[in-house]
């Protein structure tokens, strides 16, 4: 059987300044039913791609209480728990009144219910990386951070993410807490968090950038992804994850999967080298489909 690829050839990236991981991670959101909602379709499946997880060098698992709701989490903590060298990073803010349905919560009180309930579900005491899916715009910015900066001084969090969020929202976070990671859609084809990107890399915070693999127009024959593709013998999402992976070094990709060969695939990417001129032709030609 040929050796498994590793999520080393990655790069590494300490995740605020503390906690040392591969940059390409694991997404957990695809381990639950159709429309983030529920038990996967098929349970042993999405366990075994979880087992393999830590056999291809990934230490970085994004996952949320509103995954399910609370599936995700669950399967993480049947599987992989006591997460020997594991970051399992999780988030809240976010209820689930159905399939594909996400509305904003931000009440101080449920944020606090969110990282109990995660806390227990994942069988931890404290969680490393406690991530705010969304700032809630019908409760007072300030109120969300300031619960949230008194639960990592209680210990609960020990490190803070934010995701979907501005420049001016991590500056206004960053008056009550560090900020260590920041979550954002970002991809070949959607750069709207390009100024974010900027502002994580000037201050060292990680960039999470959700829905990797995307690359809509450029997938058509001829493009530069398509080309790439061809010539590295891969395929056009593990050549879009490596680009992500040379663009910046703050940046920690997560592509998701319940498919233990897609995991595979995914992990591979990181061992592609794109050249200069490939990278520079996959992203001015990402740019001008925007």
């Amino acid at each position: 059987m040929a050796s498994l690829p590793s999520a080393a050839a990655s790069g590494q990236f300490e995740i605020g300044g503390d906690i040392k991981i591969n940059r390409l991670g694991f997404g957990a959101m695809r381990l639950t039913g159709k429309g983030i909602w529920g038990e996967p379709a098929d349970p042993q499946q999405a366990r075994e791609t979880l087992r393999l997880v830590p056999e291809l060098g990934i230490n970085f698992i994004d996952t949320a209480d509103s995954y399910g709701p609370f599936v995700s989490e669950s399967l993480i903590h049947e599987v992989l728990y006591p997460y020997k060298g594991l970051l399992i990073a999780t988030k809240g803010g976010l209820v689930r009144p159905g399939a594909e349905i996400w509305r904003p919560l931000g009440r101080p009180e449920y944020l606090r219910q969110c990282v109990v309930m995660s806390l227990r579900r994942l069988g931890l005491e404290r969680i490393d990386l406690w991530q705010l899916h969304r700032i809630d715009p019908a409760v007072a910015r300030d109120e969300q951070f300031g619960v949230i900066a008194a639960m990592r001084k209680e210990g609960l969090i020990r490190h803070v993410g934010l995701s979907e969020v501005g420049v001016d929202d991590i500056e206004a976070a960053r008056k009550y807490f560090p900020v260590a990671t920041v979550q954002n859609r970002y991809n070949l084809v959607n750069r709207a968090s390009e100024d974010v990107l900027v502002y994580c890399e000037k201050y060292n915070i990680g960039f999470i950038p959700w829905a990797p693999l995307a690359a809509g127009a450029l997938t058509r024959p001829g493009s530069a992804l398509m080309e790439t593709a061809k010539a590295l013998k891969a395929t056009p999402g593990q050549v879009a994850l490596a680009w992500a992976l040379k663009r910046s070094k703050v940046i920690l990709p997560i592509p998701g999967t319940a498919k233990p060969a897609h995991l595979i695939e995914n992990v591979a990417a990181a061992q592609l080298v794109l050249s200069d001129e490939a990278f520079t032709a996959l992203d001015r030609q990402g740019r001008s489909v925007l």
